[in-house]
């Protein structure tokens, strides 16, 4: 299977190489079926709960596993009932080997990348991106 990665040696990339621009997100009462169709449809594995009557929006995240883990219940289960509060940010400019190091600190697959001036979501980078550097990245 060919990557789509084309961006620089992985000792040299940054997470915007790598990441995956936008961030895909629900509300936190949506029902996990919808969310698990959400991640079918855009082809991803995680998807940020946002609040939009909190300050900074982002208030968790929805990982594949999550909806694994509650695979009995996701027609009654919703959004704020599985998604972890915890979420991780790194800074878009940061060095993907920095990327790997904070996912493996936080054990998590996916971090959100933010802009480094605003901190406001940009991305999602993953642990396949980093991957993908790693295999494809020319040198």
């Amino acid at each position: 299977m060919q990557s789509s990665y084309v961006g620089p040696a992985f000792e040299d990339a940054k997470v915007r190489d790598a990441m995956r621009v936008g961030v895909v997100t629900c509300r936190p009462e949506t029902k996990l079926a919808d969310v698990a169709r959400m991640m079918v449809g855009y082809g991803i594995h995680s998807v940020v709960v946002s609040d939009v009557q909190g300050d900074s929006g982002m208030w968790g995240i929805v990982s594949s596993l999550d909806l694994a883990r509650a695979a009995d219940e996701l027609s009654s289960l919703t959004a704020r009932d599985v998604a972890s509060t915890d979420l991780v940010t790194i800074r878009s400019n940061e060095s993907l080997k920095r990327a790997a190091e904070v996912m493996a600190e936080h054990g998590v697959t996916h971090l959100i990348a933010v802009q480094p001036d605003s901190d406001q979501p940009a991305g999602m980078i993953s642990a396949r991106g980093i991957a993908a550097a790693l295999a494809y990245g020319h040198s």
